[in-house]
């Protein structure tokens, strides 16, 4: 039994959720509009302001795919509805972020600038030079790309430089200084 496959979602006011024959869910809402597939074996249906998943049977396959459907339909009316983010912060001397366009550039004391173009339906904002705000609709792009921007200086554990998740605890570790005090 899925807890969250059973879950009914309520449609928020100014979204529109349809459902094709072929399972294919179309969400529009004031932000977009987002497109997925989904497997056969899950029944959607969307009426009187709410959608419903049901599974065809009683597999585990199935039973996975429940829980999943209901979740990813749920992200998708959230995220038409308002919008995704996620805030990233660089740590480090002369470590710096810059925004041209739709072009991020990077200095994170590499012997050159990293560029990251933005793709469409992300939207990135740096409010100051040690701040990055990943923005859209679909949940699952705005996680990527904010964990590809943080592949390029992950942080290390002796002095925190790097970028960072907003929040993110970074354990640190003490130096060479510590096997010398004992």
């Amino acid at each position: 039994m899925s807890r969250i496959g059973n879950k009914t979602i309520t449609i928020p006011a100014g979204v529109e959720v349809t459902v094709s024959s072929s399972n294919e869910v179309t969400v529009k809402g004031p932000k977009g509009t987002l497109t997925r597939q989904f497997s056969p074996l899950i029944t959607i249906k969307a009426e009187n302001g709410t959608v419903v998943c049901t599974r065809a049977n009683e597999e585990k396959h199935t039973k996975q795919l429940h829980g999943t459907t209901r979740a990813l339909i749920n992200n998708m009316i959230i995220g038409c509805n308002e919008c995704y983010s996620k805030t990233l912060e660089i740590e480090g001397i002369g470590y710096k972020a810059s925004l041209a366009g739709n072009k991020l550039t990077l200095n994170l004391g590499y012997s050159h600038d990293i560029v990251y173009d933005a793709e469409e339906g992300i939207k990135l904002e740096v409010p100051d030079p040690t701040t990055i705000i990943v923005s859209g609709i679909d949940k699952q792009r705005v996680g990527e790309v904010a964990s590809l921007i943080r592949g390029y200086r992950k942080p290390e554990p002796y002095k925190g430089k790097g970028i960072h998740y907003k929040g993110e605890f970074i354990r640190r570790k003490e130096g060479k200084t510590a096997a010398k005090a004992a």
